[in-house]
């Protein structure tokens, strides 16, 4: 019963981890978020770095600074109309990210990014309908990215370099769909959590500049295993007659984080406009299963999550107006990983499409101050999760969770550019 569990939680823990990729709602840049989150053809700012390391060696200043942050505001409707179960969830998260670069020679450029891609919380009303598969989790992640640029020539360039990544999660859920209640009346609960989980990744990029007006990018990004050891499992309000099953213990889970490839071009339209397109491909795949290892002796845990492969296809403008204005927008569609009966209430991810705008104020030849906003919308869907028995019952039984989601995200956003 105990592994039932605790095999339970975290594949809800490793389903958080992938909505954060889905819910890692796209905003690595002021500027570049602004068009849509194109960029791996795109060398506007340091913020080249994470879309794609080679175009560092074409930035015009020998020294650059971005720096950006986000308010991110999401929000989660759920109703089954059957059992006329209603609830909801309304989030903030304030991703950021920091870009620099250095021209060494005329062929070498150094940059650092760091950057908070994994980063998100989502708390659904204590004790409601599906509080047997999540109550509230917390994400925190941050990556640590230095990076090489090397130009080959005038028209091709490589670049790339390590990601450090460093995260936390705290995660929290009822035993049981019919509340294991304690001795002073309240549903037995679970929390997990676990600090200083690190990994290792890396990031690779390429340049192509076949003309002074057309630029082609390609950029890939690794999986990274985030390693989650000596977690602590902490149960509260269990009952006294369960209290010799339901006792804290400690876990070891690799939670992946999947590799991703990017490619597309930008053209210099005219002297004032800039287009962008970039298509992405995640390889979400990489959630076939969670194993999960206890501290005991209990056997190894293996738990189905059968993700997909998914697409997300970007499309970016950028006009400069004056000397002091430049105005962008952007689209984005993006494809959901979760296949039907893995919907649940931790990971309510559909596809959605993305709408976005911004614009700088260039203080003068070295300051710019930038401005973003997002407007992310979920299709409406509805779903279930197929996979969940009550831990209690012994029984087996599986216990499906569904109904319509309702979801949206919106996050303005505000950095500086410096160069010189």
């Amino acid at each position: 019963m105990m592994r039932k569990l605790l095999s339970l939680t975290l594949l809800a823990l490793a389903g958080s981890t992938a909505f954060a990729g889905g819910y890692r709602v796209s905003i690595q840049g002021q500027k570049q978020l602004a068009m849509g989150h194109t960029g791996v053809a795109v060398v506007n700012s340091a913020e080249v770095a994470f879309f794609n390391p080679a175009g560092m060696a074409y930035l015009d200043n020998k020294f650059n600074v971005s720096v950006g942050g986000n308010a991110l505001f999401a929000e989660t409707r759920f109703q089954n109309s059957q059992y006329n179960w209603t609830a909801s969830t309304s989030n903030l998260g304030t991703p950021f990210s920091v870009y620099a670069t250095y021209r060494i020679t005329d062929w070498l450029t150094a940059g650092l990014a760091v950057y908070t891609p994994y980063g998100s919380s989502v708390e659904w009303d204590q004790n409601w309908q599906g509080a047997h598969l999540v109550n509230n989790i917390d994400l925190q992640a941050i990556f640590v990215q230095p990076t090489v640029s090397v130009r080959l020539g005038e028209h091709f360039s490589i670049g790339g370099g390590p990601i450090y990544a460093r995260g936390s999660v705290n995660f929290n859920r009822n035993i049981t769909p019919n509340p294991l209640l304690s001795d002073n009346g309240d549903p037995a609960d679970v929390t997990l959590d676990a600090t200083g989980i690190s990994a290792w990744g890396y990031n690779l990029g390429m340049m192509f500049n076949p003309s002074e007006k057309v630029r082609l990018g390609l950029n890939y990004r690794s999986e990274i295993i985030m390693e989650a050891r000596n977690g602590d499992a902490t149960f509260s309000d269990v009952p006294a007659i369960a209290q010799g099953t339901f006792s804290n213990t400690r876990f070891n889970a690799d939670l992946p984080l999947p590799a991703e490839v990017t490619t597309g071009l930008s053209v210099q339209v005219s002297e004032k406009l800039l287009l962008a397109f970039d298509y992405n491909y995640t390889l979400w795949s990489v959630y076939d299963a969670l194993v999960v290892d206890f501290e005991n002796s209990v056997p190894t845990s293996v738990n189905a999550r059968n993700y997909k492969n998914a697409s997300t296809y970007r499309l970016g403008a950028q006009y400069v107006a004056t000397d002091k204005f430049t105005f962008r927008a952007g689209w984005y569609f993006d494809e959901s990983p979760v296949q039907d009966g893995y919907f649940a209430p931790e990971t309510p991810r559909n596809d959605s499409m993305g709408f976005t705008g911004g614009l700088t104020y260039q203080v003068n030849k070295k300051l710019g101050i930038d401005f973003s906003f997002l407007y992310l919308h979920f299709d409406e869907v509805n779903n279930s999760y197929d996979h969940y028995s009550d831990p209690t019952a012994g029984t087996g039984d599986i216990l499906p969770f569904g109904g319509t989601y309702k979801s949206s995200v919106f996050s303005p956003g505000i950095g500086i550019t410096y160069g010189f």
